[in-house]
């Protein structure tokens, strides 16, 4: 009875041993954990954890959580590997020569320093120009009187001077459509204003 219980127990030690060993023999990759500070200790969450291994040139990242802790799992062991630490507003880090072990989690402790700077004084001058106006907006074509006498006119028709600026195609300005066209003679609207004409400019 005794021997078999024995013999019962050694089986179980063997099945848990040969478990143990397969299960370490599944692990092919390792990783990298730490945490990022500021100069005075504060945990930056939100910070870019990149890490390049540097034979293959592959790539690894992370991002830090509300702690200022990070963890970059499955990655190739070996190295070396150049790891580099940014958050904005701050100095960033790097850490070269970096060797990962088999299973094996390596610990990376990274204190970031303020980058502000002090900006110089800026002076900025301006002078006011008759050409621009805050009334005007947009592009605009100004016509003399002499070029409005000196045209030479067919139809008698407003597109014989609307023709002179670059932005009219036809009756329409800039792409948009003539119906939204406004003419004014001495401050009055002088428009096809029932649509009932062929052309929405006045002849």
């Amino acid at each position: 009875m005794r021997q078999n219980l024995l013999k019962s127990l050694m089986s179980l030690l063997l099945v848990a041993l040969a478990a143990v060993s397969v299960s370490q023999a599944q692990v092919t990759t390792s990783s990298v954990v730490g945490l990022v500070v500021d100069a005075s200790g504060e945990t930056l969450p939100g910070a870019n954890v990149v890490a390049t291994h540097e034979p293959s040139g592959t790539r690894y990242g992370a991002v830090t959580n509300l702690d200022g802790r990070f963890t970059i799992p499955n990655m190739r062991i070996g190295g070396p590997y150049t790891i580099q630490v940014s958050f904005i507003g701050y100095q960033a880090a790097s850490f070269s020569n970096v060797v990962l072990r088999l299973g094996e989690p390596y610990q990376l402790s990274a204190t970031l320093n303020d980058d502000s700077t002090e900006l110089g004084e800026v002076l900025i001058a301006a002078s006011r120009s008759g050409e621009f106006d805050s009334n005007r907006t947009g592009t605009s074509t100004s016509i003399s009187t002499k070029q409005l006498t000196d045209l030479p006119q067919i139809n008698r028709s407003v597109t014989e001077f609307t023709r002179l600026t670059p932005q009219a195609n036809g009756t329409s300005f800039a792409g948009r459509d003539s119906r939204y066209n406004n003419l004014q003679v001495d401050g009055a609207n002088f428009n096809n204003g029932f649509g009932l004409s062929g052309n929405p400019l006045p002849g």
